[in-house]
């Protein structure tokens, strides 16, 4: 897991961290900067998602094979401000043979308050995860 997210880009550019990952789990923080936040000074849902995302997408591959993304729902019930962090939790809720469910929870780091909360259905493709160590460098 600490390969895939060094890998990815949109994950250095966002300040994503992963704090622990298992088998069917992951979580990964981010500190809400300048970068995160929207029009009216308070974190961009955007960045919320991409947070809860890339638990997701942490979690999902964890198996070792790739996982798709094929319908997902976000639901945010309290912002957060520059300074904060945030910690997405995924978990695995159910998993056959082509198709696993996924819960991350979003909560702010200091008082463990609820942000949101990602559900989704990933396609379980069946072809390994193969991460690219020259990509795993930064921009």
């Amino acid at each position: 897991m600490s390969r895939a997210i060094a890998a990815d880009g949109y994950a250095r550019h966002m300040g994503l961290e992963l704090v622990a990952g298992g088998a069917g789990a992951a979580a990964v923080r981010m500190r809400v900067g300048p970068q995160h936040l929207n029009f009216n000074g308070s974190c961009h849902g955007g960045a919320i998602f991409s947070l809860a995302d890339m638990a997701l997408g942490l979690a999902c591959n964890s198996h070792g094979t790739i996982a798709a993304l094929v319908d997902g729902n976000i639901s945010i019930s309290n912002g957060a401000g520059k300074g904060e962090w945030l910690v997405a939790q995924a978990i695995e809720v159910s998993r056959s043979r082509k198709l696993a469910v996924y819960r991350v929870e979003v909560k702010r780091a200091a008082d463990g308050e609820h942000i949101a909360c990602l559900s989704g259905t990933v396609y379980l493709t069946g072809r390994p995860v193969s991460v690219a160590a020259e990509t795993a460098r930064p921009d």
